[in-house]
């Protein structure tokens, strides 16, 4: 499948090189660079060369092409700590409407990502329930 961007989208524009961007490499189906508002030093973004807001409407092949990306950028920060992140619509923090994953340095506790996880005790009955509505 081709690339397919939007004409007015932020990240379709870098992807174009029509906003400058500091790029740090590209394949057929991912585009990856600097972010301009990093949480530590090489927090970077892997864009998908084809316009969907949310992942579940991401074609696979430019899908399964990021996660590579991201590890190589994992792999030249030469961190044991990062974050990959991916958000999902306004209210789970995603500014931009294009997929993009965050791959974010941990260099230590001030740095990088911070964030709370209100886990909630599980019950086994709710558990399988959600699981068979599921219907994977």
């Amino acid at each position: 499948m081709a690339a397919k961007l939007a004409a007015e989208c932020i990240f379709c524009k870098i992807i174009r090189g029509e906003i400058p961007s500091a790029k740090l490499m590209e394949t057929a189906n991912s585009f990856a660079f600097l972010d301009i508002g990093p949480l530590s030093d090489g927090h970077a973004l892997v864009v998908p060369k084809y316009h969907a807001e949310k992942m579940h409407e991401l074609p696979d092949e430019f899908l399964a092409d990021t996660m590579p990306v991201a590890k190589k950028i994992a792999q030249a920060l030469n961190m044991d700590n990062y974050n990959i992140l991916q958000n999902n619509g306004r209210i789970a923090h995603q500014e931009v409407p294009h997929v993009h994953f965050h791959v974010i340095p941990k260099p230590n506790t001030e740095e990088g990502l911070s964030m709370t996880w209100p886990a909630k005790k599980a019950d086994a009955g709710k558990l399988k329930e959600v699981a068979s509505n599921l219907k994977l």
